[in-house]
C-alpha cells in the first residue's frame, strides 16, 4: 500500500510520516553524563540526577532528563517495603519536631562486617533540622565512653544542642551519659521501645548509608571502612542533593561564582565577595 493511501485510511497527514526527529547537538554529551551519574550513584532517581547536572552547569529541566532516563532504560530498583507514616492521624506517635539548626540531634548505631567476617560498628549522628551528618564513628566495638567522647568533641567544635534523640540502647541510657548530658544542659528524648519510626530522621539516614555505600562496598580492613565511610559522609553533606531541602545539599560548599574569579579586589568588594574562593 502506498504512503498516500495508508495516510488517507488513517486520516493522518502525510507530513507526519516525513518529519525527521531533530536531536539537539548537546544530547549525546548529556546522555553520556546522565549514564555516568546513574552508574556512580545507583540509588539516585532522575530528579536527583537533574539537580547534579544543574550543579555541573547544564541548563536542563527534569522532563528532558526523565525522557532520556526512560529512553536508556534506567531504573532505581525498589527493594525496600513501604514504611508506616511517621505521624499517625490518631496522634499515636507524638514527637518533637526540629525548628532550627542544633535544636534536635539524633544518633544511632549501624552494624556491618569486613570481608573476613569480623563485625564493625558505626555511630551515626545527625542534625535533624539541617539533615547534616555531624559524625560517623567506625570501630570494632563502641561503648558509652565512645559516645561521650564523640559528643564532647562535637559540643566543643559546634556547640551544644537543645535536645538529643535516641533509642533505648544501653550506650545511650547509661547513667553516666544521661548525667553528663544533664550537666551540660542537653535534654534527652528517648523513643518508645520497638518504635524505630519515632527516630525517623536518623533511621532514614542509616537507610541511605546502607543503600548507597554499605550494600555496594566490601571492606577488607577497618581502616578502609573508615576512609570510605568518611568520604561518603563528606559527599552526603556537601554534594548529595536532598529532596526535603529542595534538592540542595545539607551543608554545601560555598564557592565563589566563576564570573568573579578574575575580578579585581575592588570589583569583588563591590560585589560583596572576597577576592578568592572560600570553601566551608
Amino acid at each position: 500500500m502506498s504512503e498516500r493511501r495508508a495516510c488517507q485510511v488513517l486520516s493522518q497527514h502525510r507530513s507526519t510520516q516525513r518529519r525527521k526527529q531533530r536531536v539537539p547537538s548537546d544530547e549525546p554529551r548529556l546522555l553520556k553524563r546522565i549514564v555516568e551519574l546513574a552508574s556512580d550513584y545507583g540509588r539516585y532517581g532522575y530528579r536527583r540526577v537533574t539537580a547534579l547536572l544543574r550543579r555541573d552547569g547544564w541548563t536542563v529541566n527534569h522532563k528532558r532528563v526523565e525522557r532520556l532516563w526512560r529512553q536508556e532504560g534506567l531504573k532505581v530498583p525498589q527493594k525496600q517495603p513501604k514504611r508506616r507514616r511517621l505521624w499517625l492521624a490518631d496522634g499515636s506517635c507524638v514527637r518533637l519536631r526540629p525548628s532550627y539548626k542544633d535544636h534536635v540531634w539524633s544518633y544511632d548505631f549501624v552494624a556491618d562486617r569486613t570481608s573476613d567476617g569480623r563485625a564493625i560498628r558505626m555511630l551515626t549522628l545527625i542534625d535533624e533540622h539541617t539533615r547534616e551528618c555531624l559524625a560517623i564513628d567506625v570501630a570494632r566495638s563502641l561503648k558509652s565512653e565512645d559516645v561521650l567522647e564523640r559528643l564532647s568533641d562535637l559540643f566543643v567544635r559546634r556547640g551544644v544542642p537543645t535536645y538529643i534523640r535516641s533509642d533505648n540502647g544501653a550506650e545511650f541510657t547509661a547513667t553516666k551519659v544521661r548525667e553528663w548530658l544533664a550537666r551540660v544542659g542537653v535534654k534527652t528524648l528517648f523513643i518508645e521501645p520497638g518504635s524505630p519510626w519515632e527516630n525517623g530522621y536518623v533511621e532514614s539516614f542509616n537507610g541511605k548509608l546502607r543503600d548507597e555505600l554499605l550494600a555496594r562496598e566490601q571492606f577488607d580492613t577497618l581502616l578502609e571502612a573508615k576512609v570510605l565511610i568518611e568520604r561518603w559522609r563528606r559527599h552526603f553533606n556537601a554534594v548529595r542533593p536532598h529532596s526535603s531541602l529542595g534538592y540542595r545539599a545539607p551543608a554545601p560548599e560555598a564557592i565563589q561564582p566563576a564570573s568573579l574569579a578574575s575580578a579585581t579586589p575592588q570589583q569583588a568588594k563591590q560585589a560583596g565577595v572576597g577576592a578568592t574562593p572560600t570553601l566551608t
